[in-house]
C-alpha cells in the first residue's frame, strides 16, 4: 500500500502510555481466531463484561458488525477477507494508542493473514486466541443455517466447506471451545491478561 508523500504523520502531546495510566491497564489486542460457530463471538463477550465489570476500558470488533459498516463494501474470497483483515488491525492500532482492550472476533482463516496482523499490530500487543472447535460441533451450533447453505453450494467460500481454515500452530492461547465450558474459557484468558501485566486485579 503506497502512503502519499504529502501525508505527515502529527506527534500528539497525550500519548498511550498517559492513556493507559488514565485508564488504569495496558491496552492490547485479543484476536480471536476459529471457524464459524467456534464461539469466537460469544468469548469476547463475555471476556468484555468481566473487564467492564472491573471499570476496564474495551470494545469487541465483531466480524458480522463490522461488515455492516468499515468493510461493507468486500466479499468473501480470500483476497477481500485479506483487505477485510487489514482494515480491522489497523482500526486495532487506533484503539491500541487509545489505551483500549480491543477483541477482534474473526475468522481469520489464513495462517499468512494472521501473521500480517501480528506484523501490523505489533507482537507484544497481539495476543492470538484460537478458538479450537470441531466442524461437527460447529455444524451443530449453526442457528442461522449457513453451513447447511454452504453444503448446498447456496453460499460459496464459506470457510470450512468450500474454503480453507489453516489452524493456528502456535497460538497464544487455545481454547476447547466444544469441549471447555464458556466461564473456563473467560477464566484462562483473563489469567493470560493478568499475566502478562495487562490488568493488574
Amino acid at each position: 500500500m503506497t502512503i502519499s508523500p504529502d501525508v505527515i504523520r502529527h506527534i500528539a502531546t497525550v500519548t498511550r502510555p498517559r492513556r493507559e495510566t488514565l485508564n488504569g491497564h495496558r491496552s492490547v489486542n485479543l484476536w480471536f481466531t476459529g471457524l464459524s460457530g467456534s464461539g469466537k463471538s460469544t468469548l469476547a463477550h463475555a471476556i468484555e463484561e468481566q473487564l467492564h465489570q472491573q471499570g476496564k476500558r474495551t470494545y469487541v470488533f465483531d466480524g458480522d458488525n463490522v461488515r455492516h459498516g468499515l468493510c461493507g463494501d468486500l466479499g468473501f474470497s480470500l483476497p477481500e477477507r485479506r483487505e477485510n483483515l487489514r482494515r480491522i488491525a489497523e482500526m486495532t492500532n487506533l484503539f491500541l494508542d487509545a489505551g483500549v482492550i480491543s477483541l477482534t472476533a474473526f475468522i481469520s482463516p489464513m495462517a499468512a493473514d494472521r501473521a500480517r496482523i501480528r506484523e501490523i499490530i505489533g507482537p507484544d500487543d497481539f495476543i492470538e486466541v484460537y478458538c479450537n472447535c470441531s466442524l461437527e460441533i460447529c455444524e451443530q451450533r449453526d442457528v442461522k443455517g449457513l453451513y447447511k447453505r454452504a453444503r448446498e453450494g447456496t453460499i460459496k467460500n464459506y470457510t470450512g466447506i468450500s474454503s480453507p481454515y489453516e489452524p493456528p500452530v502456535n497460538p497464544d492461547i487455545e481454547l476447547r471451545t466444544d469441549t471447555q465450558p464458556l466461564m473456563e474459557c473467560v477464566t484462562i484468558v483473563m489469567d493470560a491478561l493478568r499475566t502478562r501485566g495487562v490488568i493488574f486485579e
